[in-house]
């Protein structure tokens, strides 16, 4: 794995920080000798895995792709890397992103800019970018993400590997770096499904250091794996499949939907009438989040500091001006104005009104149906510079992957086409709160049937 980064990193961008190859390499001779003598190891014993650079590794940089952070290494894991850690994994890097995870294309990260593996002069794909291409281009076997509105199904989609946003509150937010508290969540992302139910099965569970963990039992995924989707219903909305979306993109879908029907399941016209409204909801509910939780980085306790100030205020200015890339400005600033005096309620309020409403119609929803499928996003991977001046087209990129963050709900990306010109295509699987084995149930049923995963690119 550390030959195949030395040789295709140059081109591919995805990770940030390599960990030194002798120390790593020590640690896998470890794991083999442990092996080799009978002595137990975890089920990850000596699998490379790609952390995104906003989830905190102890003495590794964390710098959630912004020069607000570039020099911060923690001095503790998050508990998602400390699962892994007891699961023998091996923390090779950590993944390229967009800054704070604030992005759709990975352009936005402070350092450089990731590419798709499949087509260098295409976006991978955000925020998660860098953790997608990671394991398309075969630098990874697993990794994690997050997924505030789409961030770790979105690039899965446009790399062509399967990416999941668990139920919020299934993984422990502990040591992910805020974006918007009340919807980030971390994530997995793999090469097939298989791999996606045994990170989550060994990152997942209740963690007293994060009080929105849920008390819910983590099931064996790998068991159920295989159960197939046969008695089970799939529901279509129509709303998923309207103005935007690409024709190409759309006929992929409705395939990967009739191979589901031929495996056993039962396909069923639904309706979420308040869908329309899910990206405006988001982009108030996130930014409104991230103007507050950015607030720490002011330059006093830690992160980047302007020198030269002249007084506090001062210090606050430059510090904010230097530090953040202009995406995480805009963000703020317009969830400031969200939140101001005299629009709070107009804004912020009114969102998470539009929220509940978006909640109540999939829960409604899922009274008929055991999963809702859909497009993860309305094109295939765009060109690098395509959407760089077109901030309200580049947000479009998430129409369809921001429902499950603002109901709280679980969904997975799986490939569902081979590509046109080797550009992937997401089918997305959404299903009820902590029904994530159904979800790997379809998820396997058309991965067998469709004949994925694919071939990693020649790079």
């Amino acid at each position: 794995m550390l030959d195949r980064i030395e040789t295709v990193e140059p081109k591919t961008r995805s990770l940030l920080y390599v960990r030194d190859r002798s120390e790593l390499l020590d640690e896998a001779s470890a794991i083999d000798a442990a092996r080799s003598s009978g002595d137990r190891v975890g089920l990850l014993a000596g699998v490379p895995v790609v952390i995104k650079d906003n989830i905190a590794t102890k003495g590794i940089p964390t710098t959630a792709g912004s020069r607000m952070l570039a020099r911060f290494v923690p001095p503790y894991d998050a508990t998602a890397v400390e699962r892994l850690k007891t699961a023998g994994a091996l923390i090779v890097g950590k993944a390229n992103m967009d800054e704070f995870a604030m992005g759709s294309s990975n352009e936005n990260s402070a350092f450089v800019a990731a590419r798709n593996p499949w087509d260098l002069t295409r976006v991978p794909g955000g925020s998660s970018g860098g953790s997608a291409a990671a394991v398309a281009a075969g630098e990874a076997v697993l990794s994690l993400g997050s997924d505030t509105g789409g961030s770790v199904r979105q690039p899965a989609g446009f790399c062509g590997v399967v990416g999941v946003k668990p139920t919020y509150g299934r993984v422990s937010r502990y040591g992910l770096i805020a974006f918007a508290s009340s919807l980030d969540q971390i994530g997995t992302v793999s090469r097939d499904v298989e791999g996606a139910a045994v990170l989550l099965g060994a990152v997942a569970g209740e963690d007293p250091r994060d009080s929105t963990t849920a008390a819910e039992p983590v099931p064996d995924y790998v068991s159920e794996l295989d159960h197939g989707c046969s008695g089970l219903t799939v529901g279509v909305p129509d709303e998923y499949f309207s103005e935007g979306l690409s024709p190409d993109v759309e006929s992929a879908v409705r395939r990967a939907i009739d191979v589901l029907a031929e495996a056993g399941a039962r396909v069923k016209a639904i309706s979420i009438p308040n869908a329309a409204h899910g990206i405006a909801a988001y982009y108030v509910v996130a930014n409104a989040e991230a103007s507050s939780n950015l607030a720490r980085y002011d330059g006093i306790e830690y992160g980047h500091r302007a020198c030269g100030s002249r007084d506090l205020f001062d210090t606050y200015c430059a510090t904010r001006s230097n530090g953040f890339g202009r995406e995480v400005k805009r963000r703020i600033m317009l969830g400031t104005y969200a939140l101001s005096a005299g629009y709070r309620d107009e804004w912020y309020l009114k969102a998470q009104k539009v929220r509940s409403l978006i909640a109540d119609d999939l829960s409604r929803a899922f009274e008929e149906v055991d999963a809702i499928v859909a497009p993860t996003s309305p094109t295939r991977a765009f060109g690098v510079g395509e959407l760089a001046d077109d901030p309200l087209e580049m947000y479009l990129a998430d129409v369809y992957t921001t429902h499950a963050n603002l109901a709280g709900i679980a969904a997975i990306s799986v490939p569902c086409d081979p590509g046109d010109g080797g550009l992937p295509v997401g089918f997305q699987i959404m299903v009820d709160k902590f029904q994530e084995v159904t979800m790997f149930r379809i998820a396997r049923a058309h991965e067998r049937a469709a004949g994925f995963p694919r071939g990693v690119p020649d790079l």
